[in-house]
């Protein structure tokens, strides 16, 4: 990087290429942005990639990959990975079709079920994604989802005034190389539930009625509020 560029006239000179050093950038780029970093071997905070082929751009062990979606609440264009706060919650990214019901059990699960990990090790009076947020990805342009059929769970009631969380659903960009299923190669038949650690690497990659796996994943490291 510090080389001064090569001169053909004086090649005794030495130097490097600029074309060799910008392929050379390119390459590096996500080592330089500091996102190149896997975790390799299985921990508790990082299964197996047993389900990896349902989403395939959401490497299990590595940094969660943006990919821009649009907000169905307001039809904001965004950054998929721009949603997540800074508040050291985990996320749970269902990428669904909204006309199946794949999506609909599980958030039935996780709103209703005694073995649901929100409601396990969610501390009793605390917001319902205090401690693991659950998000929506459908592969439906956002004209075509409508927010007063979709499950409670998705439109939270929080905070002090009980106001309603509208930030959790998001629909796939209808344009050519802009669509997130396209772009992660997530399964548009079966969908994802791709698991995101505080520090936003992904965790695990399973598929949405893997309910099993799922709790027992989060039971290896949360506290059980309800012992």
């Amino acid at each position: 990087m510090a080389s001064p560029p090569r001169d053909p006239s004086r090649p005794e000179l030495g130097g490097v290429d600029p074309a060799e050093l910008q392929a050379y950038f390119v390459k590096s780029g996500r080592y330089t942005a500091g996102v190149a970093t896997r975790y390799t071997q299985t921990t508790a905070l990082t299964a197996p990639a047993t389900h990896q082929s349902l989403a395939t751009g959401f490497r299990v062990g590595m940094r969660f990959h943006s990919a821009p979606v649009v907000r169905v609440a307001d039809a904001k264009p965004m950054q998929l990975g721009h949603a997540a706060r800074a508040d050291g919650a985990w996320r749970l990214y269902a990428f669904a079709d909204v006309t199946g019901s794949r999506l609909r059990d599980l958030i039935h699960f996780l709103g209703q079920s005694e073995q649901s990990p929100l409601r396990r090790f969610t501390p009793t009076g605390a917001d319902i994604d205090s401690v693991i947020e659950v998000l929506a990805v459908f592969q439906q342009g956002h004209r075509e989802i409508r927010l007063e059929e979709l499950p409670p769970m998705l439109l939270p009631r929080k905070g002090r005034f009980g106001l309603i969380d509208y930030e959790k659903v998001f629909a796939a960009q209808r344009t050519q190389d802009s669509d997130i299923f396209d772009l992660r190669g997530v399964d548009r038949q079966f969908g994802a539930l791709v698991v995101v650690r505080p520090d936003q690497f992904v965790a695990n990659v399973l598929p949405l009625d893997e309910y099993d796996a799922m709790t027992s994943f989060f039971a290896q490291f949360l506290i059980d509020q309800k012992v």
